[in-house]
């Protein structure tokens, strides 16, 4: 294991450690750090059309406190007195910090989910939903007169909000017509309160090989075709790969391997975020997706060096787990098959990174949540802190200087993760590269979220022209 083939992470680490960002910087990847809040930022707005609402700030809280148990429903109903001001604005819509608007971005993010809403695998989820906590949703809605599933509410919702979004120009006339239209359920967060913890995951690009050599040593795997006849516990990480990670050639995982990358933390990273986009040696691009994984929950590295004693709980970072591992490199394989899941791929063939929806994800639009209490591919909106290059022309590729911004944003729930659980996590897609990886690491942030969805009857009374 060669820690020091991870240059941008190196740098990224000693940026962040110069500019006093320790306490916020990443969760690069929910695998290696443990959760925590960051700073919140000033929102800049660079186009004066109009006064936008103000969000509220939040004060950072690096060592939060556990999740309350929490029996209530996860999505609390808000009376439309309630709503705060702030919510339903997006100032990414009309453009800003010199880059367009993404209308047609989030057009295409909608179409996705309706896509999903279609198939027999969205009837499936949402039977279950109904029968579990999404039945607060219908016995809580006002006016639930129509024998309306809440499969089609959801539909129909996107595709009013759709017309909602081709039609009105403004930020402001959208926002007004939301509001008006549809019914606002918040989560109830880590605290029952509503303060949910926003993290950020992104596509990889990393070198690699379709066949091993001395220097791409690494696998990534297929699933296995009989997995479904595995005994019960399945084999754990060490088990199938080797505590070295290159004894699979040994075990029931021989003859499955997909593609080699260079480095084993790289290979693990690429887990952890689902998919990437991978550069073979002959230049080509390959890419790879989620297809599957063996029957362990997650384990986070950071948490499990904690509770070795080995680093600090207090402000536990990227570049004090890096630094632990780059003093002690005969660890780094016992912590990594502490996380006893394996993840298996499948070649995408240039497809955009998919969610857990079996739709592409699309960049600050695409959320993953826990979707055992939270309507798959519904249309939300958050509030919470991004960070963005000062300026549109930022240089690329390298390291850049990003600002913490505080945003509203649309969005639909398209995914889900192994360390994405209860009412009070959230993970907000990227994108793929470098940038993309930089700005999820540093989203660490606390925020709000709430579903959007229209009256179940009657359908016609609150309707809004642009």
């Amino acid at each position: 294991m060669n820690i020091q083939d991870h240059s941008w992470l190196v740098k990224f680490s000693q940026f962040c450690l110069g500019k006093g960002l320790s306490l916020y910087f990443p969760l690069i990847l929910t695998a290696v750090l443990a959760g925590g809040y960051g700073s919140d930022g000033a929102t800049d707005w660079t186009e004066n059309k109009g006064t936008p609402p103000s969000y509220p700030s939040h004060s950072p809280s690096v060592s939060p406190s556990p999740d309350i148990v929490n029996t209530s429903p996860p999505l609390r109903l808000i009376s439309p007195q309630s709503i705060p001001s702030s919510v339903g604005w997006d100032e990414r819509l009309r453009g800003w910090l010199g880059q367009p608007g993404d209308r047609q971005v989030l057009l295409t993010a909608i179409q996705n989910s309706i896509h999903y809403l279609s198939t027999p695998h969205a009837l499936e989820a949402y039977q279950r939903y109904e029968k579990g906590v999404g039945a607060s949703l219908v016995q809580s809605t006002p006016l639930n007169r129509c024998d309306e599933t809440l499969l089609e509410r959801v539909k129909r919702s996107l595709n009013r909000f759709r017309q909602l979004l081709v039609g009105f120009n403004s930020p402001h006339g959208l926002q007004s017509a939301v509001r008006r239209e549809f019914i606002f359920y918040q989560s109830i967060g880590k605290d029952g309160q509503g303060q949910v913890g926003f993290t950020g995951y992104f596509q990889p690009v990393y070198a690699a090989s379709r066949t091993a050599t001395d220097v791409y040593r690494y696998p990534l795997f297929r699933t296995p075709p009989d997995i479904h006849q595995w005994t019960k516990p399945h084999p754990t990480r060490g088990e199938l790969e080797g505590r070295d990670g290159l004894q699979s050639h040994q075990g029931m995982l021989k003859g499955l391997e997909l593609v080699w990358l260079r480095d084993r933390l790289e290979a693990f990273l690429v887990h952890v975020q689902g998919s990437a986009q991978l550069r073979l040696t002959d230049q080509t691009i390959m890419t790879v997706g989620y297809a599957g994984r063996t029957d362990y929950p997650y384990t986070s590295i950071g948490k499990e060096l904690i509770k070795d004693g080995k680093v600090p709980s207090k402000g536990l970072t990227l570049p004090a787990v890096l630094a632990y591992l780059q003093k002690h490199p005969k660890e780094v394989d016992e912590y990594l098959t502490r996380n006893q899941r394996m993840v298996f791929f499948r070649e995408t063939f240039g497809s955009p990174a998919t969610g857990s929806l079996r739709v592409p994800v699309t960049p600050e639009r695409s959320i993953a949540t826990d979707k055992s209490i939270f309507p798959p591919g519904a249309l939300a909106w958050f509030q919470t802190s991004i960070p963005y290059p000062p300026h549109s022309n930022h240089p690329s590729p390298g390291l850049i200087n990003l600002k913490q911004r505080n945003v509203g944003r649309f969005a639909l729930d398209q995914d889900t993760g192994g360390a994405i659980i209860g009412a009070g996590r959230v993970d907000i897609f990227m994108g793929t590269g470098e940038l993309a990886g930089q700005q999820a690491g540093l989203i660490n942030t606390p925020g709000k979220l709430y579903y959007l969805l229209l009256p179940t009857c009657p359908w016609n009374k609150r309707l809004s022209k642009p």
